[in-house]
């Protein structure tokens, strides 16, 4: 039955482009972005219980990198995007040897921190970014079309999913959930707590440069809203409301959130409010997320 569901939804999503103008299609490609930021982020903050702020950040180091590459050194978008996505894991590397120690607030403080230094570093960087600007960087396809842009983005995203899911079945994924669980527990067992958090961090942040990389090369312009908090508030919002801490949750989360965003557009940036204020409601009455409410619907039915 499972099964059965799972192969509906693929076929579902091979005859999209074909039932969907252009617009629409435009929209489904930004859904599957937002799908691998959604279900990267979720990978730290689902199942080992950190939350990181520098997620948008992470997914422009890997659109500017690639961006740049592509731009200055003639570098062929594909290999922009292995580049871009390598630096971002480094970065997080980096980032997450510094501060996942200290874990808590103290990590989301460190994080945010990062966020915003990486944003103004962007946005006052004309020469080399163009600050807001934007940077106008070359597509992946010689020909634009957005249904191959489509199937490219479902490709990745599915390849992206099925390698987290194996990630989430391994004995890798046993040691996060035992320490979102119970960390002290989880050290007492043997594991090391730190190693396993640094390596769901940086997991989780060349994720982010890959669909950031993807998403730049789509646009075929990259500004500094890409880091920005609001990007990262609209991923959080997208995890949380589908379901923290659930495979499938972050998906329809992010899925849902943009096609209602696009409906709701008319409101501008007051749009990200309403998710906040939807995320908080669902993170107090029902901490499942969409996911959970289903599932205890159908439990009672």
């Amino acid at each position: 039955m499972k099964r059965a569901g799972l192969a509906g939804v693929f076929l579902i999503a091979i005859l999209v482009p074909f039932f969907l103008n252009q617009y629409w299609l435009h929209v489904a490609i930004i859904s599957l972005f937002y799908v691998m930021m959604a279900s990267s982020w979720n990978l730290i903050a689902g199942y080992t219980g950190q939350v990181s702020f520098a997620h948008a950040a992470f997914a422009g180091v890997g659109a500017y990198t690639s961006g740049m590459l592509a731009l200055y050194g003639g570098v062929h978008p594909a290999l922009g995007i292995i580049a871009g996505t390598l630096l971002a894991g480094v970065l997080g590397l980096g980032l997450g040897g510094l501060c996942i120690r200290m874990g808590g607030i103290y990590l989301s403080l460190t994080t945010l921190g990062f966020s915003e230094i990486l944003r103004i570093i962007i946005t006052n960087e004309e020469q080399w970014t163009r600050g807001t600007m934007g940077l106008q960087i070359p597509g992946v396809f010689s020909v634009y079309s957005k249904t191959h842009y489509y199937f490219l983005f479902l490709a990745v995203t599915l390849a992206f999913l099925v390698l987290m899911r194996r990630l989430l079945n391994s004995d890798t994924g046993l040691a996060f959930r035992a320490v979102l669980n119970d960390e002290l527990a989880a050290s007492t067992s043997g594991i090391d707590t730190v190693r396993v958090r640094l390596m769901a961090f940086t997991s989780s942040s060349a994720m982010a440069g890959l669909a950031g990389g993807l998403y730049g090369h789509y646009l075929m312009l990259i500004t500094p809203d890409i880091p920005s908090l609001g990007q990262m508030f609209l991923v959080l919002a997208m995890a949380v409301i589908g379901g923290m801490g659930s495979f499938a949750g972050p998906i329809i989360g992010a899925i849902a959130l943009e096609f209602l965003s696009e409906y709701i557009r008319i409101y501008g940036e007051y749009h990200l409010l309403l998710f906040g204020l939807v995320a908080l409601v669902i993170a107090r009455f029902a901490p499942s997320g969409m996911v959970g409410l289903w599932e205890k619907i159908w439990r009672r039915r």
